[in-house]
């Protein structure tokens, strides 16, 4: 039975505009989870994936007209976006990420606010998957999304992360981020593998931890630097969806390991970005969720 759509629509924004901007841009789920919530909501706007490079934000919202409600954004503009926008929500201030702009009217122009959802959108997917506390977090990478993963660890009980990246002097604001929030960071180096039968192993890897988040693009190549124990005992959260299954879920694979993919993060942080979009509040709830998160969740495609 075909569900209803909700008639819900803020006021003033018939017609509305969105996209997510980053790049690449091509392989995006994005307009296909916010088309299928708006859909469901009854609202008459329009989702677009559209490339933006890195420097070219700044320009790209200024041309844009007063139709505009909201911007995603994705790889490489979250920390780009953090320093234009003066208004920040609490987890974009803290990781100094925005993944989501809301474009409003003020008395003196046109307002921006931005915020991070990612956060909360990667615990939501780690407790769909079954990870609700975890006390050793591994992460991989030291980018914009690696700070969300920081902030996350410590929302489900992190006392210790490890960040594992190719250049450790790049992760010394994630060591302040993090005990920022009590937690004790280590860092170590990637190797970076020089063949396909490269064994270089990270001495932070020997023992098991509770789950390891790779914040690193799709199609990244390692070789073979987590011990067959640690890819079994651990569970693997990737981030990235495309190409699937990755270098990383396969290694997991092999050994009967747990992989969480991607997927569930963006559908739970897209869930947020919808209340930021209709409502202007991360924390209210659209009418009928439930059955929008199920209409969003309906077109994304099955990972094996």
């Amino acid at each position: 039975m075909t569900q209803a759509p909700i008639t819900q629509a803020p006021r003033g924004t018939s017609g509305a505009r969105l996209a997510v901007l980053g790049s690449p841009i091509s392989h995006s789920q994005s307009p296909a989870l916010h088309r299928a919530a708006y859909g469901a909501l009854g609202l008459d706007w329009t989702y677009d994936a559209i490339e933006v490079s890195e420097g070219s934000l700044t320009q790209f919202v200024d041309g844009l007209g007063a139709e505009w409600r909201g911007l995603s954004l994705t790889m490489p503009l979250k920390t780009e976006a953090a320093a234009l926008i003066e208004d920040l929500d609490p987890l974009a201030q803290h990781t100094g990420a925005v993944n989501t702009v809301l474009l409003q009217k003020g008395s003196e122009g046109r307002t921006l606010s931005g915020f991070n959802t990612d956060v909360t959108g990667l615990v939501r997917a780690l407790a769909e998957g079954g990870v609700t506390v975890a006390r050793r977090v591994v992460i991989l990478g030291a980018g914009a999304t690696a700070s969300s993963a920081l902030i996350a660890a410590a929302e489900i009980g992190a006392e210790s992360v490890d960040i594992l990246v190719r250049t450790p002097r790049k992760a010394a604001p994630l060591v302040e981020l993090g005990r920022s929030r009590g937690l004790v960071v280590t860092v170590s180096e990637l190797p970076v593998a020089t063949g396909p039968n490269d064994t270089a192993q990270v001495s932070a890897l020997a023992d098991p931890a509770d789950v390891m988040i790779s914040t690193l693009p799709g199609g990244t190549q390692l070789g073979d630097v987590f011990p067959a124990s640690f890819r079994r005992d651990t569970v693997l959260f990737d981030v990235s969806y495309s190409p699937w299954p990755s270098a990383f879920a396969t290694a997991w694979q092999q050994v009967d390991g747990t992989v969480l993919n991607g997927l569930s993060m963006l559908l739970h942080q897209a869930l947020i970005q919808v209340r930021i979009f209709v409502n202007g509040d991360p924390f209210e709830p659209v009418e009928r969720e439930h059955d929008v998160l199920a209409a969003m969740r309906g077109v994304l495609p099955t990972l094996n």
